[in-house]
């Protein structure tokens, strides 16, 4: 099993490529979407990582294929500039998930 990300920044993919992680970087939510989409079919991926950014412009398909689907795993990290708190989608994603607010 391996990592793939989704970045919407060349700063986090290179960093990423420098720990042997691949991914590719999106701009629009069109192509978050299809990368996602393709990231979800790779049989060798464990893990998709996926900046705030990339996310927020595909957030509802995110939380989708986060309930339906057991792997691979899709884990938000943050971005070069930290804007949120990892914890407040956490907490977004169990009250959509669970039906309570925490």
């Amino acid at each position: 099993m391996r990592f793939y990300l989704i970045s919407d920044n060349i700063d986090t993919q290179m960093g990423m490529r420098l720990s042997g992680i691949e991914g590719v970087v999106v701009h629009t939510s069109e192509e978050v979407s299809n990368a996602l989409d393709k990231a979800m079919k790779m049989k060798d991926v464990g893990v998709v990582l996926m900046t705030e950014l990339a996310v927020k412009q595909c957030r509802e398909k995110v939380y989708d294929y986060k309930l339906t689907r057991e792997t691979p795993l899709i884990v938000e990290i943050p971005d070069r500039h930290a804007t949120s708190k990892i914890s407040d989608t956490i907490s977004h994603y169990l009250a959509e998930a669970v039906g309570i607010k925490l």
